[in-house]
């Protein structure tokens, strides 16, 4: 026997390697669904990079934002589909995120906002319902996912996040009077709270209050951000109507509490969005239930479905609902962010869920063509 037919016998019972193409790959993964778009992961231009060698496929999946909350979903249901295509034994699949914005023209924008994709204005119309400690933990849920992140607390007369979020760094003035933020954990924060000395009191006309917000969103070096959130102050007066001005606001997530009295003045803040013509997100309701230490059983020491009321009266959905943590508000006093400090926890989970279901608001809001204007002014007629 010949040296050729030698190799030839060897090799006469090996599996035979199939050709596998890119449009085989694509025809897979489009059995695949966004729950949100609805529309298959390739259609929607998800799938990138794809790479093929011998019996392995790489590839790459690009979401809308880095806090899907169904992304180890999609990952697993697209590895099931690439294995069951004949010839492929091995699927690699790298979950990215590039993170959509409602607004895709900034030149209108300020310089300082042009590089910021989605600004979430945080309100409930009301205070003592938790609005502030909601975007402190929204905005440390959104980062921990890897998104880029920044926090305007826009309440002028009460400014809380500095003590929250133990903020001892002042903000600086860099060249051209622009502000440089200091940042915890990798979140750029401003508050009114970094320029004053500690009590004392900011006393300041409606005008003055409204110029120095309109500052904070024009002369501050926000750089490049995926969300920018700002806690709005209580009321539906000059700083609201500036914020809504001057920053195209992406969306709005409206905080209440389940009682009767606090829907009185949310329902205001939601009829004020809906007059600047800046979409609700949803709304995420605090002090939801509490669950005692003897038991699993969840009770209700404010009234319960004030949150769902609101969702049937506006066609809103319910991002969440947050329990009585007795830890958060210990947390809130010390500068320890419930999210980032006790991220096991069930009230820190119920925060990480409200990020989620903001950031697929705004992923549908992207993907339409009806979202938030890019600029508003009004005109009061006599």
């Amino acid at each position: 026997m010949s040296i050729f037919e030698s190799v030839m016998e060897k090799f006469k019972g090996a599996p035979k390697s199939v050709a596998v193409s890119e449009q085989q790959i694509n025809a897979a993964l489009s059995v695949i669904i966004d729950p949100d778009l609805n529309k298959d992961i390739v259609s929607l231009g998800f799938v990138r990079n794809i790479e093929i060698t011998g019996t392995s496929v790489s590839l790459e999946i690009n979401l809308t934002t880095p806090a899907c909350p169904v992304k180890e979903t999609f990952r697993e249901k697209a590895e099931k589909a690439l294995l069951e295509i004949p010839g492929i034994e091995k699927a690699v699949i790298e979950m990215t995120a590039t993170t959509r914005s409602t607004k895709p023209d900034t030149d209108t924008r300020a310089p300082a906002l042009r590089g910021v994709k989605n600004i979430i204005a945080v309100a409930s119309g009301k205070g003592g319902v938790g609005k502030s400690t909601t975007a402190v933990n929204l905005a440390f849920a959104l980062r921990q996912t890897g998104a880029k992140v920044g926090l305007l607390d826009a309440d002028v007369y009460g400014p809380s996040i500095p003590k929250m979020i133990k903020i001892d760094t002042k903000a600086s003035v860099a060249e051209g009077n622009i502000i440089v933020p200091p940042e915890s954990d990798g979140i750029k924060l401003i508050s009114v709270g970094m320029f004053n000395d500690g009590d004392k009191a900011a006393i300041l006309r409606g005008p003055m209050a409204a110029g120095l917000i309109k500052q904070f969103l024009t002369q501050v070096a926000w750089g490049d951000l995926d969300y920018l959130i700002i806690d709005y102050p209580p009321g539906t007066g000059d700083i609201q109507l500036t914020l809504s001005q001057t920053a195209p606001i992406t969306g709005a997530v409206i905080v209440t509490t389940p009682q009767e009295v606090s829907l009185l003045d949310v329902r205001k803040a939601i009829s004020m969005f809906k007059t600047l013509k800046v979409p609700v997100l949803g709304v995420i309701e605090t002090m939801s239930y509490f669950i005692c230490d003897g038991c699993d059983k969840k009770h209700y020491l404010f009234n319960q479905g004030g949150g769902e009321r609101l969702v049937r009266e506006f066609g809103v959905p319910l991002l969440a609902g947050i329990p009585v943590d007795p830890m958060v508000s210990k947390g809130g006093d010390e500068g320890k962010p419930h999210v980032r400090d006790y991220p096991d926890s069930i009230t820190a989970k119920s925060y990480k869920e409200a990020a989620g279901a903001v950031a697929q608001q705004i992923a549908i809001l992207s993907s339409n063509d009806d979202g938030g204007l890019s600029s508003f002014s009004l005109t009061w007629k006599n």
